[in-house]
């Protein structure tokens, strides 16, 4: 395991539609191991590769280090409830701003497993934010583009005062 290079905000690869898996092999593996381990340095809940730059549908999320990592490998959302709830969000690419994102509250994600078997899986609160946020991340959707353009702006010269 290894931890890699995060892409900073604006890096024009955080805008970057990843590619599915279609290889299930011990490549994959490392790459999640990886993740894992670059995503806990952050520190983070959840990462994508496309965060290190292998613009690939892999997605690790963590929400506590007792309940495990869970990986979804091209991950897609087969469901989102019309109730939606309010959630803070950051990325391990823009560290130190977050801001309130409007999402769906429930959601039913199919993706595979590392070793390429289908799954699928009911999700709310909190998880259920992560994965659309990730998923977003894999279609090239950065968090802060859910923001209205005068909260996105804010939080864009925010950022560029931390990172000066």
């Amino acid at each position: 395991m290894a931890i890699r290079p995060i892409l900073r905000f604006p890096d024009v690869g955080l805008k970057t539609v990843c590619q599915p898996v279609d290889v299930f092999d011990q490549r994959l593996r490392e790459l999640a191991d990886d993740l894992l381990e670059t995503m806990r340095a952050a520190p983070g809940v959840g990462i994508t590769a496309a965060h290190i730059g292998v613009f690939l549908r892999v997605v690790v999320i963590e929400l506590s280090r007792d309940e495990g990592a869970c990986h979804f490998v091209n991950p897609e959302i087969m469901f989102a409830s019309d109730e939606t709830a309010r959630h803070v969000e950051g990325s391990v690419s823009m560290p130190g701003v977050t801001d309130e994102v409007v999402r769906p509250k429930a959601i039913r994600v199919r993706y595979s497993d590392l070793n390429g078997a289908e799954h699928e899986k009911e999700a709310e609160g909190f998880l259920a934010v992560c994965i659309q946020h990730e998923i977003d991340q894999l279609d090239g959707v950065f968090w802060i583009q859910r923001l209205s353009r005068v909260k996105r702006e804010r939080l864009v010269k925010r950022w560029e005062k931390l990172r000066d």
